[in-house]
């Protein structure tokens, strides 16, 4: 994300919208609700909400809005930006630093502690007792000073990742940082199994490389000249956990050796676009120039990197190209595939399905600046990537992209989401900026659908201001989004035609005490009678099981339910036995086997 700060007047904004399972458009401060039954109504009510900052039309649709908390004194006005989760607790980033907030009562998140230490974007993350926040402009200050940095080289410049102790969230201490020589964009946490003693940062740094008068050792100089060159690599921390302090670059891992400079569509920057990013620069916080491409060659840097440690792999987005990567060994990242699309303008960001056998890229056309969702844009453009991943290699099959046309007025393109955790589906909540946020359904690549959303109209209706989601994730039952000018929101999931009750009941069984969205964690559903009942749901909604037969399985389940002991297991183990057999003849024999499966984990567990 590369959009400025926003300077929205003070407000005390706190919008609550609990419709179950239905659509609901707000128009200004009136709040009138309109419930209209799913599927998704058309025309969509999306297009044409009513600008504001404080008072925006709103459209929502199989969600509830939980709540919403403005940024605090200080925050109000400046671009919140990434989020991390510890515990109940939901730390927020903002150019100007980051922000603390409890959420175990999602209905009134309380705000525990506001760090003012100013320096773009202030992405996040948390492992264990740690807080890491990435600094790349040129104004922060290693002392969190406000008055930014006028000199050329500056010893006073943090330019990489702050470290701080976080054993009390509530008091964060800031104990160290490590200096990088293009900054950290963003950056990614990754534990290694083998190793206890540390955790390892994978640093994305995508702005201009720094004097070698203010770091040693950095060089803007192309690798074919310069075998020590700060392009085309990313920096490898390692974070002693008892001596945090001490953390270090151990290695330059070059991921992008080999790769030529991909094709571009020929309208991949208008000559509007170019007008509209260099006005929008000159109100941004002093930041280093981003490097111009290196003749005849491909990315110089990964915008994000997603890790799914569990698989050994990672998914780089990389500027021009979209990277797998073999991160068995942490310390030294491989790439071992590599997929260009000239449809794609900036590749941004990826998430992997659970089962590890699909991937999904974002494209952040304009840099998250730009509309890039009006009727007159491609839907290849600034949308989602959707590849297999067939024997370590990527496969290309679909383009998603946001179905409600959004006004000029609106920096709209892919950004940052995660997964949902309903068993046996690719259900995913992603952020579109001031397209505010849409889930769907990826589980078939070819086909993804939207079913559920929420829309606000544009911050302001005569020019672009920039606002919208930045970031949403799923953590521990509650969807939370980072509003980049409105704070950050809160919604629930709604039963709808497309999720049960049961998927979702089964969905809040996961809980994670820590999450990253770049530190991708392999979803496990213990056993529930929630996670048997979503499995029998997802059969009926296939017809792949007659009607009589998802009956009289409910029927058992709720027997089984409500006895105990022997009787219970007895019950269960028979049902589950049952199912297996029955697996063949389905026309979705994986689910039937996923049921059966379910069912004989409460045997055991009963």
């Amino acid at each position: 994300m590369h959009a400025p700060p926003v300077r929205p007047r003070t407000s005390r904004w706190s919008a609550r919208l609990t419709h179950a399972a239905a659509l609901v458009v707000v128009a200004g401060c009136a709040r009138t609700a309109i419930v209209v039954p799913a599927p998704a109504p058309t025309p969509d009510p999306r297009v044409g909400l009513k600008a504001g900052l404080t008072d925006a039309g709103e459209a929502i649709w199989n969600l509830g809005f939980v709540s919403n908390v403005p940024s605090p004194p200080g925050f109000e006005g400046v671009t919140n930006s990434d989020l991390a989760f510890r515990g109940n607790y939901a730390i927020q980033g903002n150019y100007n630093g980051f922000n603390i907030w409890d959420i175990s009562n999602a209905r009134q998140p309380k705000l525990v502690k506001s760090t003012l230490c100013p320096a773009s974007q202030s992405d996040v993350s948390v492992y264990k007792h740690l807080l890491f926040v990435s600094a790349e402009g040129l104004s922060g200050r290693t002392d969190c000073g406000t008055q930014g940095v006028q000199d050329t080289v500056s010893t006073v410049r943090i330019r990489g990742i702050r470290i701080y102790d976080a054993t009390n969230i509530a008091d964060p201490k800031y104990v160290g940082n490590v200096q990088t020589c293009r900054g950290s964009h963003t950056h990614t946490v990754v534990e290694d199994p083998k190793d206890k003693e540390n955790v390892y940062i994978y640093i994305s740094g995508s702005s201009g490389v720094r004097s070698p008068n203010e770091l040693p050792g950095c060089s803007g100089t192309s690798p074919d000249n310069d075998p020590n060159s700060s392009l085309f690599r990313i920096e490898v921390i390692q974070v002693p956990l008892a001596r945090p302090q001490d953390a270090k670059v151990i290695n330059n891992a070059r991921i992008f050796e080999g790769l030529t400079a991909p094709a571009r569509h020929a309208d991949v920057m208008t000559a509007e676009d170019s007008a509209r990013m260099a006005a929008r620069a000159a109100s941004q916080p002093a930041r280093a120039p981003r490097p111009a491409p290196m003749r005849g060659g491909g990315p110089t840097q990964c915008h994000d990197i997603t890790v799914y440690p569990a698989l050994g792999l990672a998914g780089g987005a990389c500027g021009g190209y979209g990277l797998l990567l073999d991160i068995s060994d942490v310390k030294n990242p491989i790439r071992i595939d590599a997929a260009a699309d000239s449809n794609f303008a900036f590749w941004h960001s990826a998430t992997f399905s659970n089962d590890g056998t699909k991937i999904l890229f974002t494209d952040e056309w304009g840099g998250g600046s730009a509309p890039r969702c009006r009727s007159t844009d491609k839907p290849e453009w600034g949308a989602n990537a959707l590849f297999t991943i067939e024997n370590r290699k990527l496969k290309f099959h679909s383009y998603y992209k946001i179905p409600a046309p959004q006004t000029s007025q609106e920096n709209c393109v892919a950004h940052n989401g995660s997964l949902i955790p309903i068993p046996g589906r690719d259900v995913m909540v992603q952020g579109w900026y001031q397209g505010g946020i849409s889930i769907f359904d990826w589980s078939d690549v070819k086909n993804a659908k939207e079913i559920a959303y929420h829309d606000r109209g544009p911050v302001n209706g005569e020019k672009l201001v920039s606002g919208g989601s930045w970031s949403v994730y799923w953590y521990n039952g509650n969807i939370v989004s980072s509003e980049i000018a409105r704070g950050m929101d809160v919604f629930e999931l709604k039963p709808s035609e497309f999720i049960s009750q049961n998927e979702i009941d089964a969905a809040k069984t996961v809980q994670w005490n820590e999450l990253n969205a770049q530190g991708q964690p392999k979803i496990v559903w213990p056993p529930s009678f929630a996670l048997a009942r979503a499995y029998v749901d997802q059969l009926e909604r296939g017809k792949c099981l007659s009607t009589s037969r998802i009956a009289a399985v409910r029927g058992e389940l709720s027997s089984a339910e409500r006895a105990a002991g022997a009787a219970r297991q007895g019950a269960l183990t028979t049902l589950s036995s049952q199912l297996a057999g029955e697996a063949a003849g389905s026309c979705d024999a994986k689910r039937v086997r996923s049921l059966s499966d379910a069912v004989k984990d409460l045997a055991v567990v009963s």
